[in-house]
């Protein structure tokens, strides 16, 4: 509860989710720095395990190239959530004739999961690169927000748009982690495969009778989006919470859907 308080949540609030980046934009960003980096690991004799482990030493050409550009993808990111959010409030304005500071509309936490960030683990400072992974630093941690800072940092899980998402907040267990966890409940079936096995229009009346509002320009495009095509959120959830990284503070199930 006290953790619920300092992230302003309370059971039946309504909460607004956003899952957006840099697009296109970011995954040439990433294309183009692959190529580049499976070039410098052989430039400085670095056994790669796995070829998308490529990578440079921080303090090369190559690596500094490749954070300038990772930094305008971010920059992106950030904006295209911005404006996603703005709009959205904007909405909320019109529909209840009400300003989105009286309606609560505040932002609770943004945060990537395609990153690097210099932190400091172990006594050691690192460029920590998270990839398909968010950062879920404990209490105290100086990077987190001075309102969060007492609790821990906002962690969000999310599940699919059939099933239910989670807030939670990082735990010190995380350290062996260093501070990071699973940034939803993860795929079990690609987005092709999805396509082929389900149809966007069942699933949309599926939704609906369930009480769940979709609203999409193309109900095609639901079915890589189809709960089934995850894995279950729930155990995923537990799974963190058994390896002590993080500690549930809320559960939100959805209510309505807008998918582009």
């Amino acid at each position: 509860a006290e953790k619920a308080k300092a992230f302003g949540l309370q059971e039946g609030q309504v909460c607004l989710m956003i899952h957006s980046g840099s697009r296109g934009f970011g995954h040439q960003v990433c294309d183009d720095y692959i190529r580049v980096m499976l070039q410098a690991a052989q430039k400085y004799g670095i056994s790669l395990p796995d070829k998308e482990l490529c990578c440079a030493p921080l303090k090369s050409k190559e690596a500094q190239d490749y954070v300038a550009a990772m930094a305008c993808a971010i920059n992106y990111a950030f904006i295209n959530r911005q404006a996603m959010t703005h709009w959205a409030r904007e909405a909320f304005e019109k529909t209840f004739k009400r300003d989105w500071e009286s309606l609560g509309m505040t932002l609770l936490y943004d945060v990537c999961h395609n990153i690097a960030k210099t932190e400091e683990h172990d006594g050691k400072k690192l460029c920590v690169h998270r990839k398909g992974a968010t950062r879920a630093f404990w209490a105290g941690r100086p990077e987190i927000p001075s309102a969060y800072r007492q609790v821990g940092q906002p962690v969000i899980i999310p599940g699919s748009m059939q099933t239910a998402s989670y807030v939670l907040c990082g735990l010190p267990g995380a350290a062996e982690a260093w501070g990071s966890t699973c940034h939803g409940s993860g795929r079990t079936m690609s987005r092709s495969e999805a396509l082929r096995t389900y149809r966007g229009v069942q699933i949309q009346k599926d939704m609906e009778a369930s009480g769940v509002t979709v609203r999409t320009a193309e109900p095609s495009v639901l079915a890589e989006e189809a709960g089934g095509a995850y894995k279950s959120v729930d155990s995923v959830v537990s799974a963190v919470e058994r390896a002590c990284l993080c500690q549930t503070v809320a559960k939100l199930v959805p209510m309505g859907v807008i998918k582009g």
